[in-house]
């Protein structure tokens, strides 16, 4: 006779349960999102709100733009450029010079 098997626990979330880090850094990319549009940068949430992607001004590829490093920092061009997310106005104003090159 076989021995039984060890039952193997599943853990599942509730229905209706809330990630509330993924929450909060979807609020922190629409905060930078708002604050681009006002300087007239053209900028738009994707992938389920997970990144933003910004337009140039001019033809080229649009910069991706995430929440990285456990929620701490903007981060672009492959995590070399970030920026405190808690300053999404400064963070703004250097994506917006950054696209414009």
């Amino acid at each position: 006779m076989a021995e039984p098997k060890e039952r193997e626990v599943i853990r599942i979330a509730p229905a209706g349960a809330v990630d509330l880090a993924q929450l909060d850094q979807e609020h922190q990319l629409v905060r930078l999102r708002d604050q681009l549009v006002l300087l007239g940068v053209n900028a738009e949430l994707r992938d389920n709100n997970t990144a933003l992607m910004v337009h140039r001004p001019a033809p080229g590829l649009p910069v991706w733009v995430f929440v990285g490093y456990g929620g701490a920092s903007y981060s672009w061009q492959n995590a070399n450029k970030r920026h405190p997310v808690g300053d999404p106005q400064g963070a703004a104003a250097v994506l917006a010079e950054y696209v414009a090159r």
